[in-house]
């Protein structure tokens, strides 16, 4: 059996990554409304159980898990720890005697609970104490309702309000003005503001070391040229080469000896930990991983494609598909200024394709956008269980490099 999992992440107020919430179907032609709320709940938890694991999944950080009332009276959040799981109960689930006793007992025993898609009933101060987040649809609740609700949960110091389906920084930085404190949606992977500037030395270095590791053939003098106009992406590359992890039995000293010694595979994971690092250290954490995620998993993806792919050319596209919301500006504008393999800049821009083909997969799958997903996996040619087993992969490589760069 295949288990189709979509994580989106939930950012505090800081645009730190505070937990992910995971979308589940039973398969991709299995979309909701038309799968029972109660088997995606019981398929969810036993994925995480037996197939997907939560933890894996998610980075350690806590999973938010819809539940119906059905699944919250078999006890199937008690299968799950109170440090993995965020017990999310379903808006279609109606309150009553038996849901409040189920939300005190969960309570006491350290769960933490949150209403999903709320909208205001006196019915729920009853649950009030016992709840933590409230989720509100930010497209679908109006300012004076959210107002409404605050005063009601004035008293409850506990609750934070969780913003939910925010795609903008407009209306982050509104929902922050109104007192929310987690946000989810898509804001963090636009551009907070569009401008032209410049690329900094630094950037363009790293912009043509992208190019040059692009080539199916490593010009290893080029190469050795941009690290040798960068003082700083020298001493990280040499220090990268001789770290702990590669075990050498003598110290390496100069670049074209570490480019050699590393190759082309290692040399290409150390350029994205640099340019997630690097290429615009403000910006949100979660950003620079979706970007690794979509860079690993096109990577994955290109080397089962009925014609294969060049796998550096679609991990720097996969690399570089978010880089407008990294640098804050127009895609054009910053990709006329990279020197960038021509497959990839129209890949980007006109989004047609292979390539462009995989970049849209990915970002259906991270939306479960379950129908939409099918269609492009058919055309591409690709199974479930393969496309699945990828997405797993490159998330879990991502979450890697993040916890190497912390």
């Amino acid at each position: 059996m295949y288990f189709y999992a979509a994580r989106q992440p939930i950012l505090d107020k800081n645009k730190n990554l505070f937990a992910y919430e995971l979308l589940f179907r039973d398969s991709i032609e299995n979309i909701f409304p038309d799968i029972d709320g109660d088997e995606a709940t019981s398929k969810m938890v036993e994925a995480s159980q037996f197939h997907l694991g939560i933890s894996e999944f998610t980075g350690n950080k806590p999973a938010f898990i819809n539940f119906t009332l059905d699944t919250l009276t078999k006890d199937y959040p008690r299968m799950l720890t109170t440090d993995e799981v965020v017990i999310e109960i379903l808006e279609t689930v109606k309150p009553g005697k038996t849901l409040l006793n189920l939300c005190k007992e969960l309570c006491s025993e350290g769960y933490i609970l949150a209403l999903d898609d709320y909208v205001h009933q006196k019915v729920w101060a009853h649950f009030y104490p016992y709840i933590k987040i409230i989720k509100i649809d930010w497209q679908e609740t109006s300012i004076e309702q959210i107002q409404e609700i605050k005063q009601a949960i004035s008293k409850f110091p506990q609750i934070q309000l969780l913003a939910e389906k925010v795609e903008t920084y407009e209306e982050y930085n509104q929902a922050l003005e109104l007192g929310f404190d987690l946000f989810q949606g898509f804001f963090f992977a636009k551009p907070e503001m569009v401008k032209t500037k410049s690329l900094s030395p630094s950037q363009m270095a790293m912009a043509e070391l992208l190019y040059e590791t692009s080539k199916p053939e490593l010009d290893l003098n080029s190469i050795t040229s941009v690290f040798e106009r960068d003082v700083s992406l020298s001493y990280k590359l040499l220090r990268y080469a001789n770290s702990a992890i590669f075990r050498r039995r003598s110290e390496i000293s100069t670049i074209k000896q570490a480019l050699v010694t590393l190759g082309s595979g290692e040399l290409k994971r150390f350029l994205g930990l640099m340019f997630a690092t690097n290429v615009n250290p403000d910006k949100p954490s979660e950003l620079i991983n979706a970007a690794m995620t979509r860079a690993k998993f096109c990577e994955l993806i290109a080397e089962d494609l009925k014609t294969p792919l060049d796998t550096s050319i679609a991990f720097l596209t996969g690399l570089l598909s978010l880089i407008d919301a990294i640098l804050d500006e127009s895609l054009d504008s910053i990709l006329e200024k990279l020197p960038l393999a021509q497959e990839i800049k129209e890949a980007l821009t006109t989004r047609k394709g292979v390539l462009a083909a995989l970049i849209i997969l990915v970002e259906q799958i991270e939306q479960a956008h379950w129908d939409k997903t099918s269609v492009v996996m058919e055309k591409l040619g690709l199974t479930k269980d393969k496309v699945v087993k990828d997405y797993k992969e490159a998330i879990a490589w991502a979450d890697e490099q993040a916890q190497l760069q912390g």
